[in-house]
């Protein structure tokens, strides 16, 4: 066990890199659109390219994008659902539990346990429709707003 010193929240200097997107393979643009702007994100981009769009959606609340992907091959359909390998990997952070988790059980996302409250806050596991993992997490009051 790694007992090295343990930063706590972000770095005070801002000139450091940041996380600005992720790519999430899904299997329909409009069909992913529809379901994270239900859950309250923002559609960010949806930028025609001819071949493919360009498509990105953030959380309202801040944090890095997803850009949305079609797959373009076999092996990129065969990772809808599964780039977490099973594990829950996808890390939803909110104020209000019962108003997102009621927006996404409404948008078609399925809750895998009732709510349960840990140290660092009230937490669900859940799949999107296409079958990733999140943690759905209100945080602690002690704890500060960041996963």
């Amino acid at each position: 066990m790694n007992e090295g010193p343990r930063k706590k929240g972000p770095r005070k200097d801002a000139a450091g890199p940041s996380l600005g997107a992720l790519a999430l393979i899904i299997p329909n643009y409009d069909a992913a659109i529809s379901f994270f702007t239900a859950i309250g994100f923002d559609l960010t981009a949806d930028i025609d390219q001819g071949h493919k769009r360009w498509v990105t959606v953030q959380p309202a609340g801040g944090g890095a994008a997803f850009v949305l992907a079609q797959p373009s091959d076999a092996a990129q359909s065969a990772a809808i659902g599964a780039q977490g390998a099973g594990r829950v990997w996808l890390f939803l952070q909110t104020a209000d539990f019962a108003r997102d988790a009621a927006r996404i059980t409404d948008a078609g996302g399925q809750f895998e346990e009732t709510p349960r409250d840990e140290p660092y806050g009230r937490v669900a596991v859940w799949r999107d429709p296409w079958g990733n993992r999140w943690d759905l997490i209100e945080p602690a009051a002690h704890i500060p707003n960041q996963v």
